[in-house]
């Protein structure tokens, strides 16, 4: 693919802005492949939430963590394994201490290569974010929910089990009431369902509403999606509603032996005038096939 319709996936660490108190947002000014990026700041240490695309990208973000922590100690955690949100990571070692749930960690450790090949394949500006990436080592892997003392401030690590991927995890700062969701939430745009079988079928449309759920019953003040604008609440709201719309409209369909194509049109058309202003439509067909293959 020699054309690439889109800005190259470089994250703009000029654009960082502080949306509570020393907690900051490099956002992803709807670039595709580039993920909103935080930085969040204790009185002894600092954490940086994803890195971008590639070694460059996290090497800038790691320059601008370093710059801003003003020789605070230096953490590193991603939302989920893919690429744009994890495989900066390399570009911290030795300079950061590295934190991931387990099941990500696992998806790490086996995706890597596949999920390389599969994102070089995209276009030339991709591969070249891509050229050279190392896959990182975690310092420390976890189940169930870590709590990082930054020094003033404890934040959480929630991992939420499968649903975009098989090890999601929120990035919770109680005292601001903020949230970091990676691509279980986005602006603006169609969920992402990673759903490519039989080599990629790991989301799950019903454990993802179930998270989706427990996240608009903690009613965060501030939530950073994984892509797109900041937002509160009403974002995940409107997150939980449309993956219960794409669920319902599927399953009403499938039941009564509609051919899985015929669904996937109809269900498209139909969300595309519920949401005319959404992004990204080419995902409404893989939510479908992922909710058609589930009960």
């Amino acid at each position: 693919m020699d054309d690439y319709p889109f800005p190259d996936p470089i994250v703009d660490v000029s654009a960082a802005h502080e949306v509570a108190r020393d907690l900051v947002v490099i956002p992803n000014q709807d670039v595709d492949l580039v993920p909103n990026i935080g930085v969040i700041g204790g009185s002894e240490a600092v954490l940086v939430v994803d890195t971008g695309l590639g070694l460059h990208n996290g090497e800038q973000v790691l320059k601008f963590a370093t710059e801003y922590a003003a020789g605070r100690q230096l953490y590193l955690t991603t939302t989920h394994f893919h690429p744009e949100h994890a495989f900066g990571a390399a570009a911290f070692a030795g300079a950061a201490t590295y934190l991931v749930d387990s099941a990500q960690a696992t998806d790490l450790a086996s995706k890597w290569d596949g999920t390389i090949a599969m994102f070089t394949a995209i276009a030339p500006p991709v591969a070249q974010a891509l050229d050279g990436v190392e896959r990182p080592t975690p310092s420390e892997t976890y189940d169930g929910v870590r709590e990082l003392d930054l020094g003033g401030r404890v934040v959480q690590l929630r991992p939420t089990g499968r649903a975009h991927s098989n090890g999601d995890q929120l990035i919770v700062v109680p005292d601001v009431s903020a949230v970091f969701t990676g691509d279980l939430v986005e602006t603006g745009q169609f969920a992402i369902f990673p759903w490519f079988p039989p080599h990629e079928t790991d989301v799950s449309g019903i454990r993802w509403i179930e998270v989706m759920q427990e996240l608009v019953a903690s009613a965060p003040k501030i939530v950073v999606p994984g892509h797109g604008s900041v937002g509160d609440t009403r974002l995940l709201v409107d997150v939980r509603d449309y993956l219960i719309e794409l669920r319902d409209e599927t399953w009403v369909r499938r039941d009564s032996a509609v051919p899985e194509e015929t669904i996937a049109a109809e269900v498209r058309a139909l969300m595309i005038e519920r949401h005319p202003d959404w992004r990204l439509p080419e995902w409404i067909e893989r939510g479908v096939g992922c909710f058609c293959s589930e009960h």
